[in-house]
């Protein structure tokens, strides 16, 4: 049994690593966060040490470590700008750290990072849960396994309804977020990274405070996307329960289907790292420059091969602001 820790327990991801950490037979021996909105724990790990100061968490996790009782990971689910401090934070703790997408905003982030490593001879592992999928696996094997010289044209459309809360949170700061493309967005182009290879040309049509178009061309794909918050841009039969979700991927004009078996997979990620096998945030890097370069990008607007949804009227901002 393995000893965890958790910074940002308040978290909407967190629920999915306390499930993980508990199913893979391991403990929670303490926690952090501002928010003491922490119920959850109760579902979990009831007594485990929770505290709302950084300062006070800090010296409970080195008297465990000095009475030989140490923390083996931290578990980072805390707002995007505070994955690499804390990420610095666990690895020189002396634990494993284990950090929510994206686990930086800037590529060179990485770098520093991976020294912090060397110099405490401590590992940091990021949640890359799309690699993990069945279908996306399968996908993947075909690719591989199918004509060297096939480039495949590809629509990629998620929308993922937000109501104003979004921009009153962190989420809708991009100097913390790293706007919409890193904030919902960075899973889908690792996966588009690690199936189609490296990234020829990448390209933004639109960007705004709650969408964003563009084009990006990989080795074997050509990928049109639309990302959106604003749930006026949902097709009329998107609605997934409460949530109004739209997903979808099609590839040479065929649906690919992988709405299913997401579940599971933030445990599937902790028995990888348990076993020894997850990943290291170096294999971020990719889906770390895309994002970064779509942030910094200028928007050429309707110009090339844009995804049609790109055409759909901005609104507003909801609180007035100027784009």
């Amino acid at each position: 049994m393995k000893n965890f820790s958790i910074i940002g327990v308040a978290g909407y991801i967190a629920p999915r690593h306390l499930k993980a950490i508990k199913d893979t037979g391991n403990n929670l021996v303490s926690a952090y966060d501002k928010n003491d909105s922490v119920g959850i724990m109760d579902s979990f790990f009831p007594k485990a040490s929770f505290f709302t100061e950084q300062e006070l968490f800090d010296r409970h996790n080195s008297k465990l470590k000095d009475k030989g009782d140490k923390i083996d990971y931290v578990s980072i689910c805390t707002p995007n700008y505070l994955h690499d401090a804390h990420t610095r934070y666990g690895l020189r703790l002396g634990a494993d750290v284990i950090c929510e997408k994206p686990v930086v905003l800037n590529p060179w982030n990485i770098d520093a990072l991976t020294k912090i490593e060397e110099e405490t001879g401590h590992h940091a592992y990021t949640i890359l849960q799309l690699r993990l999928h069945e279908a996306i696996i399968a996908l993947k094997k075909k690719v591989d396994e199918g004509p060297k010289d096939k480039i495949y044209d590809i629509d990629l459309t998620y929308i993922t309804s937000r109501g104003y809360w979004y921009y009153a949170s962190w989420k809708g700061d991009v100097r913390k977020s790293g706007g919409i493309a890193t904030n919902i967005g960075v899973h889908f182009y690792d996966m588009l990274s690690w199936i189609f290879g490296e990234v020829k040309k990448n390209i933004v049509h639109v960007s705004s405070h709650d969408r964003v178009a563009g084009y990006l061309e990989f080795e074997k794909a050509r990928v049109r996307y639309f990302l959106s918050i604003n749930a006026e841009t949902l097709p009329e039969n998107a609605v997934e329960g409460e949530k109004r979700t739209y997903r979808t991927i099609m590839i040479d004009g065929n649906e690919f289907e992988f709405s299913q078996g997401f579940t599971e997979l933030h445990t599937k990620s902790y028995e990888r790292i348990l076993a020894g096998e997850g990943f290291r945030i170096g294999e971020a890097r990719r889906c770390i420059d895309i994002v970064y370069q779509i942030r910094n990008a200028q928007p050429i607007g309707l110009k090339g091969d844009y995804h049609p949804m790109a055409r759909l009227e901005c609104t507003s901002h909801p609180f007035g602001w100027k784009e």
